[in-house]
């Protein structure tokens, strides 16, 4: 029965998509008598907990009922105030707890906090599961730096588009949705400038209800054109990333709302891991990059990625000319080649969904 009613606690969570960061997404069940009695999660960053949220909803008596929580209930005040007085408070008998936070502010002195107030607590149900869901706060609890991912669909030669760069549509229509909802999770999106040059995007989400993602270009020779959508479109920040120090061209785009960030030089080109901590500094917890294959191949060489998503659809473009997700100078031994640390599949309509840690 835990995992039973932790498995909806993990569905609750993840309503908070997008809406929470750089907070954990966080559900949690009230059970009396093997009744859900109610039932809250994070809905958005700044506002009550999962835990305030499902205590506040109840209708019943909550003395001697047990919680069901993703997350280690918070022991301090940040936002909001900590969520372990609140359950000792309302005299809760048994606490179920997914995993510990990984925040040291917290990690395990919520749990003796309800310990020394004589509440029975149960740690590690479904642990794998529920840090799966936090797999970007956790890293930025841990490292202080954003998690980034790397997203391409291709075909199954590998192509990403034809010689003359077109790519609509390489992929399915459920495969883009999913697409929609990488976006909707990350906080930013990121491409380099030729990206933009040739595809002129949006990199808007298009999910109802769905939160738009923070715009990066990595233009180091700041080309980019005063009048392309992402200039243009105010749905969300803009923000350039280049080695640049064109004041006149700068003090345009600023006026145009964009966000300008000069960083430090790598081989004539942006420096990726001073601008990724630039971003982590700004608030930005992590960052979604969807080409092209130049920068894609820079974030990997730099070690910067955490996962790549790689959409393969069944078509066939052929051609040497043809685009590729990953290119750059690349590697002239096999035995350099970047190292896949673990990997999964599944297929999503006609397509393969391979989800890989690097």
């Amino acid at each position: 029965m835990d995992e039973f009613f932790m498995e909806k606690a993990i569905r609750l969570a993840k309503f908070g998509e997008g809406k929470v960061n750089p907070n954990p997404l966080v559900g949690a069940v009230i059970v009396k008598e093997n009744r859900i009695i109610s039932q809250g999660y994070h809905e958005k960053f700044g506002q009550p907990h999962a835990e305030i949220n499902a205590i506040e909803s109840s209708r019943e008596i909550l003395k001697d009922a047990t919680i069901y929580v993703t997350l280690e209930p918070c022991c301090h005040y940040g936002k909001t105030p900590p969520c372990v007085d609140k359950i000792i408070e309302n005299k809760f008998k048994r606490v179920v707890v997914g995993t510990l936070d990984p925040n040291p502010l917290v990690s395990g002195k919520g749990v003796k906090k309800l310990r020394e107030n004589g509440i029975e607590v149960l740690v590690g149900v479904l642990e794998e599961k529920c840090k799966e869901i936090n797999e970007i706060f956790n890293y930025n609890m841990i490292k202080n730096k954003p998690f980034v991912a790397i997203k391409w669909a291709m075909t199954l030669d590998g192509k990403i588009a034809t010689k003359n760069y077109d790519s609509k549509w390489i992929s399915s229509k459920k495969s883009r949705i999913y697409a929609h909802k990488l976006r909707n999770r990350f906080t930013a999106v990121m491409v380099g400038i030729n990206t933009v040059l040739k595809d002129n995007p949006m990199l808007t989400c298009r999910l109802d209800g769905g939160i738009n993602p923070i715009k990066i270009i990595v233009d180091s020779n700041l080309k980019i054109p005063l009048e392309c959508n992402l200039v243009k479109t105010k749905e969300s920040k803009t923000i350039i990333a280049t080695i640049c120090k064109d004041k006149e061209k700068i003090l345009k785009l600023k006026e145009l709302g964009v966000e300008v960030i000069v960083t430090k030089e790598n081989k004539n080109k942006v420096d990726l891991i001073d601008l990724t901590l630039n971003l982590y500094k700004r608030g930005i917890d992590s960052i979604l990059v969807e080409g092209g294959g130049n920068l894609i191949y820079s974030i990997l060489e730099e070690k910067i990625a955490n996962k790549i998503y790689a959409f393969i659809c069944p078509k066939i473009i052929g051609g040497r000319e043809s685009v590729t997700a990953v290119e750059g100078i690349g590697k002239e031994k096999v035995s350099e080649c970047f190292e896949i640390k673990k990997w999964n599949m599944r297929k999503i309509d006609n397509d393969i969904l391979i989800e890989v840690e690097v």
